[in-house]
Parts: C-alpha cells; sequence; structure tokens
C-alpha cells in the first residue's frame, strides 16, 4: 500500500534494547493531499529510520506501508510502518508527463518516420 503526502513533523526518535538487541524506531506525521486533508503517524524502524533524516518539514514524499493491528488486554491497537519512503518532486521528476531525456516530435532526425493520426478509425478488424 502506497500514501503520498507532505512531511509536516518528525517525532523524536525512540531507541531500546530488546530480546534480539538494539532498536531504532523514528516515526513522523504525513499529511495526505486531498480535498480533505488527513493526517498519518507513519514509523520507520531500524536501519530505515535514517532515511527520514534527509528530508525537510513541507516536503512531499511517497511512502511504502503495511498497515496491522493488534490486540492486547482487550483492546486493539494500529501500527502503520513504512518499509520504504521517497521524496517527491526531486531531480529527474516529470514535468508535462514527459521524462526529461526524451526529444520533442520536433526535434527528431529526418530520417525517423513520424506517425500520422489521419485515419487512425480505419481498422481492419
Amino acid at each position: 500500500m502506497e500514501i503520498s503526502g507532505k512531511l509536516i513533523e518528525k517525532l523524536p526518535q525512540q531507541t531500546g534494547q530488546g530480546k534480539n538487541g538494539q532498536w531504532v524506531k523514528q516515526e513522523f506525521i504525513l499529511e495526505t493531499q486531498e480535498q480533505y486533508p488527513r493526517k498519518v503517524c507513519i514509523a520507520l524502524w531500524g536501519d530505515k529510520a535514517r532515511e527520514i533524516e534527509s528530508i525537510l518539514i513541507g516536503d512531499s514524499l511517497k511512502a511504502s506501508i503495511n498497515v496491522e493491528s493488534r490486540e492486547f488486554n482487550g483492546k486493539w491497537y494500529t501500527d502503520v510502518k513504512a518499509w520504504r519512503i521517497e521524496k517527491l518532486g526531486a531531480v529527474g521528476a516529470q514535468v508535462g508527463g514527459v521524462p526529461p531525456s526524451m526529444p520533442s516530435i520536433d526535434e527528431l532526425p529526418p530520417d525517423i518516420p513520424q506517425v500520422n493520426d489521419e485515419g487512425a478509425d480505419d481498422l481492419p478488424f
């Protein structure tokens, strides 16, 4: 599952010692960019916790997440864990739907045939 939005807050990093060794957890708040924006608290665990350091408050990002709920003493708790995050609008982003490395139709060499859209509805079947 993926969620995109604007980074609005980085919560303090948490560390601890468990039976499997040291653990690191970094939570951040993402605000969706919909008609009715929603705020979602997302956690990064282990080595992934460092990935959020290079993203600034106000930057747009996309997070690949897993949502999981568990029961404890009759109450249910839900975790949203990111397993990948990427900053949106970075270098190489597409503008106008055309990758920057693609030439426009006017820049094509003359030896490349150009497609004529006339008669596009004349299908043989």
